[in-house]
């Protein structure tokens, strides 16, 4: 079965609580906390794990936190390859208020990178992305490394045979948008991203289908995924348009949804399953994830009995959708 790796450029130090409300100007006092590795490769890697499979992590760390990281995931047994980082690695809070339900999140900024960072991290993703194998890259870019960063990550990847996974947002996605000389195998962005990036409500499965087809008649990706939330995510490539759902579930958190599906998406083509089996896979661990506590991921005994439930439909091109912005 050919390997996975997950690529982490701006991991956290996720630490999670709870409050009865919160409010201004007040000290408050709260729930004991819970800490948990960071990041949106990272998560796809625990999620592979929880799931039953493997994968290695690529994770720059810097600093005491970089230390604490290190040791989470090593608990974790996730088989870490460490990268130096140019600075501290960052913290994260996400605060639950019991009260009403919400949750609150606060995430610090990184440590700034510059041209020798970048030669570093192209360096060691070359020589550890394995042969034919699955790299994820997931997770925002950090400060001073270039926006076209996947392009530079997917010239590298050509020659081992390895297809590269982008889930970024920002700047690098709307560069990445542009076309890359080496483009991903899959592009993933949820429902705001891609409305953002078009300039489209994308209010219907069709529409958000065409668009994702439209990006992948441009050679921007050979397969793009847009998450709908609730509804599920659609995919599009050559000559293929799916939307896959599973059944409403009680929502505890949404986060982590997003790195489950992408999690479950590798592991199943990793183990050499068809476009449409990998999606179900993808939209059953992000709905199980979305029933965990704060920054909890998938559980593999949610995923599979969701995976059994969840229906994949094949759509049509939307003749009467507007032409993207």
């Amino acid at each position: 079965m050919p390997e996975i790796l997950t690529v982490t450029l701006n991991p956290t130090v996720d630490l999670s609580t709870a409050v009865d409300h919160v409010v201004p100007g007040e000290k408050l006092r709260c729930a004991p906390p819970v800490t948990d590795p960071g990041g949106g490769g990272i998560n796809v890697a625990r999620a592979i794990r929880l799931l039953g499979g493997e994968s290695r992590a690529l994770v720059a760390l810097g600093g005491h936190n970089g230390d604490k990281l290190r040791c989470l995931l090593e608990g974790e047994g996730i088989r870490l390859i460490p990268l130096q980082a140019p600075g501290e690695t960052r913290l994260s809070l996400a605060v639950m208020e019991e009260a009403t339900g919400r949750q609150f999140r606060f995430v610090l900024p990184g440590p700034e990178w510059n041209a020798a960072g970048l030669k570093a991290v192209l360096a060691a993703i070359t020589t550890a992305v394995p042969e034919g194998g699955h790299v994820v890259l997931s997770g925002s870019v950090p400060d001073g490394l270039p926006d076209d960063i996947a392009g530079c990550i997917g010239a590298k990847l050509a020659a081992r045979g390895a297809r590269l996974i982008v889930d970024t947002s920002g700047p690098a996605l709307a560069r990445l948008a542009e076309g890359a000389e080496v483009p991903p195998f899959l592009l993933r962005m949820d429902q705001g991203e891609a409305r953002a990036l078009s300039g489209l409500a994308l209010d219907s499965r069709a529409e958000s289908a065409e668009f994702a087809a439209g990006l992948v008649a441009r050679g921007v990706a050979s397969v793009v995924v847009v998450g709908r939330g609730a509804d599920g995510s659609v995919l599009a490539a050559e000559g293929v348009r799916l939307h896959a759902v599973t059944p409403p579930v009680p929502v505890r958190s949404k986060v982590g949804a997003g790195d489950s599906f992408l999690g479950a998406f590798a592991l199943s083509l990793s183990r050499g399953e068809d476009l449409a089996t990998a999606l179900r896979w993808g939209v059953a661990a992000a709905s199980a994830a979305v029933m965990t506590d704060a920054t909890g991921l998938c559980t593999r005994e949610d995923t599979e009995a969701l995976f059994g439930r969840c229906a994949v439909t094949g759509l049509a091109a939307d003749r009467r959708a507007p032409a993207q912005g």
